[in-house]
């Protein structure tokens, strides 16, 4: 699907909200390998019967070769480190009180109308698009609207990790239709609840964060600092291989609604030789529907999983080595925050940018899905 108008959509701000806790590698290296010793010890006589499976040992090394992650932000530290519980501990809110999702995303969003110079009165949608919501219903984005005071409508998005872009995708439809002005679309990945931090190859994965983007267009952009969008695409092809089957008819199967086929499981490496070629297919497609060439492009702001992935992506759109200026990785301190991770990599890698340099903001992940948008500096 690729959208284009002669009518201008821009970006015109962006926020982020990062939580002030960290959990190093060193940190969860340590809970983890606790853990799986005390299981290996309590379970010794069924592991050497051939049972159940020896839980093996993870190591700093291990993670960050194979994702280039070094550290996370999380929305609290509390239990996720402690082996007797290994899962953040949240206090829950009354409904009267704002929840935590909504909350993150007030703060980014607040940010981003900032930077865009933009109050609620001049917005009239907007979109909440992540991972996991924190509830069905209201929706999210309807409670964060009303925080903000927004007229208009608001409803929440769930694409896995290409969230943040077919929200901007639906941003940028409603733009152009003509039903929407001035469009919040805000990315509140509050993602380790659903970690399974007893999982050797899963457990360091995943960090918290909230990012959110002002788009709106061009008549009424004031920003200094905005794009015009030259076109969105997306592609989704149905996949396992990423997967949580948490839900509400867990109540109905009698099934455990916190096992571990309902927390986040993935087949890593299957992911990784599948994904890869359809987004590298994907992005070159959708710059030569614009007449540009991969060469062509400033900078990428990619989704952030996997460094190996994102290199090879880069290298077989170039066919080269790029320098990191090219391709900016927050991996390392954020680790993969769903959906927000490309929109963190262009918060925080877009200033350096002269008027008519183009970049893209690509996602891809779960479902499987591949979003983008090209834009080009004003």
């Amino acid at each position: 699907m690729i959208k284009e108008s002669s009518q201008k959509i821009v970006i015109s701000g962006s926020g982020i909200w990062t939580p002030p806790d960290i959990i190093t590698n060193e940190e969860l290296v340590e809970s983890y390998n606790a853990y799986a010793d005390k299981f290996n010890t309590d379970h010794a006589s069924d592991i050497a019967a051939g049972i159940i499976e020896e839980k093996p040992l993870s190591s700093v090394r291990f993670i960050e070769k194979t994702s280039g992650i070094k550290a996370r932000h999380v929305y609290t530290r509390k239990g996720i480190l402690d082996i007797d519980r290994m899962r953040p501990k949240f206090p829950e809110r009354k409904d009267h009180e704002l929840s935590n999702q909504a909350e993150i995303a007030v703060y980014a969003a607040r940010e981003a109308m900032a930077a865009a110079g933009k109050t609620a009165a001049d917005i009239d949608a907007v979109i909440v698009s992540c991972a996991y919501t924190q509830r069905a219903y209201p929706a999210i984005a309807i409670e964060v609207q009303n925080e903000l005071g927004i007229d208009g409508f608001g409803f929440d998005m769930l694409v896995a990790c290409s969230a943040a872009t077919f929200g901007l995708h639906r941003a940028y439809d409603s733009l152009v239709s003509g039903s929407t002005r001035c469009v919040l679309a805000i990315n509140p990945e509050l993602v380790t609840p659903q970690v399974n931090f007893r999982d050797r190859d899963s457990h360091f994965i995943f960090g918290d964060v909230s990012t959110a983007i002002i788009m709106e267009r061009s008549e009424t952009c004031r920003s200094a600092d905005s794009y015009e969008i030259l076109g969105t695409r997306a592609l989704t092809r149905f996949s396992n291989n990423i997967r949580t089957n948490f839900g509400h008819i867990s109540y109905a199967t009698d099934a455990d609604p916190f096992g571990w086929d309902k927390l986040f499981h993935q087949s890593g490496r299957n992911v990784f030789e599948e994904v890869s070629p359809v987004a590298v297919k994907h992005m070159s497609d959708h710059l030569a529907s614009l007449h540009l060439k991969p060469r062509d492009v400033t900078r990428f702001w990619l989704h952030q999983a996997n460094i190996n992935m994102n290199n090879m992506v880069v290298k077989q759109l170039l066919g080269k080595d790029v320098e990191e200026e090219k391709i900016p990785n927050i991996l390392d301190r954020y680790g993969n925050t769903a959906s927000a991770g490309s929109i963190i990599a262009f918060h925080l890698y877009h200033d350096d940018l002269k008027p008519g340099d183009i970049g893209v903001i690509c996602s891809f992940g779960a479902g499987y899905s591949v979003g983008s948008l090209v834009l080009s500096k004003r």
